[in-house]
């Protein structure tokens, strides 16, 4: 390695979890620098030349980059545009935002990072614990009423139930699993589910290994329902998307499946931004529709300022009500600072010489 210092630029750390962990490197060996604000992506069709030369101007002079998974995407032009790029750090064990054959070809390595407190679940746990905080807080109303509370207000509308209600999960992964658990075993409703390649079978694999019964004893219904992508939309009183983003899925839900949807419906989506129409979605919900949309992911992230997410008055003028946090179903400290501990370490890995952990090509 040179005898100067490596230049590291650690992107996309919001809340300054990496830090004193990068800050704690020998500055004689590693000079580091922080960027909080996400740049949009290169590849966005609305990326402007002066936007892609700025990302180009902050990120050429870096040895190595360390990067939050799937927030600065890295696709080709981008990769080859970086001379000096020697070593590149991300957090999961797949990120879909890097074009790993640039990388390859180039000679860059690509490192991961898992959940060691978790592990196998590349924070599949909080990700579970977000969604159903927000199908619950879409069904009470939690940050209507709180705001309500807040600015002198008091009650807004009423609540609904979930007891005996359906769940429809469009896709029933892990994720898809650990959601319809909670929610048959803890709020007893019924759960269906649908996804493109699902079978019935599988569905009852999915229930034995969550250590639920493939079937009730007193009415036969099965715990896990497949049925059809109409049915589902058409029955479903909450809706929840856990699908894998891939070139098949992206757009996967669209206005003809959202416009089937019951008026008192919640529709909820921790996955990825792309799966769903986005214009379609919102067309929806500015009729209203259906009764509230629960988001944490979006097609750009962070969400400009001029978003209509931002700037429309949900639950107003016969809106359906929206209900939206920053993609934070797996920004949870622990995971995070576990992820980082990894970075430093494949760092100081690479700078040895040594086999990085987690290689991601």
């Amino acid at each position: 390695m040179s005898s100067s210092p490596l230049k590291v630029a650690v992107l996309d750390d919001y809340q300054g979890i990496s830090e004193p962990k990068f800050k704690a490197l020998d500055s004689s060996k590693y000079q580091v620098s922080f960027f909080k604000d996400t740049l949009r992506p290169y590849n966005h069709p609305d990326t402007t030349q002066d936007v892609k030369d700025q990302l180009i101007k902050r990120l050429e002079p870096f040895d190595v980059i360390s990067t939050m998974r799937e927030r600065t995407p890295f696709p080709r032009e981008l990769i080859s545009r970086l001379p000096n790029l020697k070593l590149l750090l991300t957090t999961g064990n797949r990120n879909l935002a890097l074009d790993l054959d640039a990388f390859k070809e180039r000679g860059i390595p690509v490192a991961g990072a898992v959940d060691k407190s978790n592990p196998g679940s590349v924070g599949s746990i909080s990700t579970t614990e977000h969604c159903v905080t927000m199908i619950l807080a879409a069904a009470r109303n939690i940050a209507q009423d709180d705001l309500a509370v807040k600015t002198g207000g008091w009650q807004t509308v009423p609540a609904v139930s979930l007891k005996g209600k359906t769940l429809g999960t469009v896709g029933l992964g892990r994720l898809g699993v650990a959601v319809a658990k909670i929610m048959s075993v803890a709020f007893g409703m019924k759960v269906v589910a649908w996804s493109s390649n699902l079978t019935q079978e599988k569905a009852d694999e999915q229930a034995k290994q969550a250590g639920l019964p493939v079937e009730d004893e007193k009415t036969g219904e099965k715990t896990f329902k497949v049925v059809t992508k109409e049915e589902l939309f058409s029955t479903a009183d909450v809706v929840s998307v856990h699908l894998v983003l891939s070139d098949r899925s992206r757009g996967a839900i669209a206005k003809k499946d959202l416009e089937m949807m019951k008026k008192t419906a919640i529709f909820v989506n921790t996955s990825r931004g792309p799966l769903v129409v986005e214009e379609d979605l919102l067309e929806v919900l500015e009729q209203g529709k259906i009764r509230a949309a629960a988001l944490d992911v979006f097609n750009l992230e962070p969400l400009p300022l001029d978003s209509k997410w931002r700037t429309t008055k949900w639950g107003e003028d016969g809106r359906s009500r929206v209900l939206l946090t920053p993609h934070m179903g797996y920004v949870e400290e622990d995971t995070l600072s576990g992820w980082y501990d990894q970075q430093i370490e494949n760092l100081e890995r690479w700078v040895k010489g040594e086999q990085l952990a987690l290689s991601l090509y």
